[in-house]
């Protein structure tokens, strides 16, 4: 009898409880576990603390810069580094854009998780592809 993969572990780095609920019922549906903290500090006591199969990274819940936390993330845990996604409404920005292009980090708009609340959101939400990346 096969056993079933083990489930990914994500942390979730939001600080809007209604997003955070919706990626908790996103990931549950694609066979993850979530973690969520509200801000950049406990976040990155969390990724001391706990090993994380991916990140989901809202840069307005970050206290710190986003390349700061980028930073860390990447001096706690240089595996994730490939393994963020940037949820953001601001990459329009140039120092955003850039900090994106320089980690070659995926991103998703804020407003394609707010607004896609489907059931179908599974098979076709950045997310989904995002996770099942992980794997490869």
């Amino acid at each position: 009898m096969a056993s079933n993969p083990p489930r990914r572990k994500v942390l979730i780095i939001e600080d809007e409880p209604s997003i955070r609920n919706v990626l908790y019922v996103l990931l549950a549906r694609l066979g993850c576990d979530g973690d969520a903290a509200p801000d950049a500090y406990q976040a990155l006591s969390m990724i001391r603390r706990s090993e994380f199969d991916a990140v989901l990274l809202d840069l307005r819940a970050s206290q710190l810069p986003p390349d700061q936390m980028v930073c860390a993330i990447k001096e706690l845990r240089p595996s994730l580094v490939g393994r963020v996604l940037v949820i953001t409404g601001e990459v329009a920005h140039p120092k955003t854009i850039e900090m994106l292009e320089r980690y070659a980090l995926p991103h998703v708009p804020r407003s394609r998780i707010t607004s896609e609340l489907s059931p179908s959101i599974a098979q076709t939400d950045d997310l989904t592809s995002f996770i099942f990346s992980l794997g490869k």
